[in-house]
């Protein structure tokens, strides 16, 4: 999957999901995605939307919070330059049509939430925009994931476009405790034709994250925050501070690189190796010259430099053309048939 300059396939890509915990201020979400890109992240993903599209005005105290969250397209918009100008790809998670327009020329990819993964008229807008698209898959199992997928498919399809999606699993709670996790979901979603599967992290710690990734996902979205008591607002408590996106950051890396290409060979590392660690066939005691060889005259010792485990056959029932001392390898030449 392509966002912006990046490759799933070339490398797992870590998000930084800012989202709303930059409360408000343009300048803390400016400051928050400095800090995200020295963390080591490849994205950075925040939350849009019109608080009177999005709930409703009688849930009072949650209106009200969100209403001061808000921040303007336009300044959606610098703060896409401002990523890119770290080289890092911009993301946005619309909550409401008119906000998919909005951020049509400033995002990378859009990204649906999973609460709205069912959210239909969403879904088609975001679809018409042509971007590449991620969807978290909290609240679902497989079969909605499987439609899901069909219908951004579709949806693309009736445009004569080929899309990309990513589908991540997700468990919506806050934190999601580690029981309820189930990280191994993710081979399940791999069923999945024609979509990138990744996962969105609502755990504590970077155990879950990393697991996921061993899984063979190639996107992980883990929440943001400069400082996790920075409020009472709720997801500063369960995302990454600075110190803890680096380690998992790193982390990731490392396990990229242990992970390799999957083909089971002998790796180059052990070809030195293996002369020294593999074993011969050897006389267990002093054999004479013209000794009939049972097997129990037979032992196996490194290294390897005689007959292999397996052609015991060779030697068993012939006898010795000279005389064998304890521990020496055996050759064909030192025995012959009756």
């Amino acid at each position: 999957m392509i966002i912006g300059k990046l490759d799933t396939e070339a490398r797992v890509v870590l998000v930084a999901e800012i989202g709303n915990n930059h409360e408000g201020s343009f300048s803390v979400a400016k400051e928050m995605i400095t800090a995200a890109g020295d963390s080591g992240v490849d994205a950075v993903k925040f939350q849009t939307f019109r608080t009177e599209d999005y709930v409703s005005g009688a849930d009072t105290e949650r209106f009200d919070r969100l209403k001061s969250f808000e921040l303007t397209i336009d300044e959606f918009a610098e703060l896409s330059v401002h990523a890119r100008e770290l080289g890092l790809a911009y993301l946005s998670t619309p909550f409401d049509l008119r906000s998919v327009e909005g951020l049509i020329p400033h995002v990378d990819a859009f990204k649906v939430a999973s609460g709205d993964n069912d959210f239909v008229p969403l879904l088609r807008s975001v679809c018409a925009t042509g971007k590449p698209l991620v969807v978290s898959t909290g609240l679902t199992d497989l079969e909605l994931c499987k439609r899901i997928a069909e219908l951004v498919h579709r949806e693309w399809g009736s445009r004569g476009h080929q899309g990309e999606l990513a589908l991540l699993h997700c468990v919506s709670a806050y934190p999601a405790l580690p029981e309820f996790a189930n990280v191994r979901a993710i081979t399940s979603l791999q069923s999945i034709p024609e979509c990138e599967i990744g996962y969105s992290d609502h755990t504590l710690g970077i155990t879950a994250c990393l697991g996921a990734v061993a899984l063979g996902a190639r996107l992980i979205e883990k929440h943001f925050t400069l400082d996790k008591d920075y409020s009472s607002f709720r997801d500063h408590q369960i995302s990454a501070d600075p110190t803890e996106m680096r380690k998992l950051a790193g982390a990731i890396r490392e396990m990229e690189e242990v992970m390799g290409d999957g083909e089971k060979s002998v790796a180059p590392c052990e070809r030195e190796a293996a002369l020294s660690i593999r074993r011969s066939i050897a006389a267990a005691r002093d054999l004479p010259e013209g000794y009939r060889i049972e097997s129990d005259d037979l032992t196996w010792l490194r290294p390897r430099n005689g007959l292999l485990p397996g052609q015991e056959e060779l030697l068993i029932g012939n006898s010795t053309t000279r005389a064998v001392e304890r521990g020496e390898p055996f050759t064909e030449e030192m025995v012959q048939s009756w």
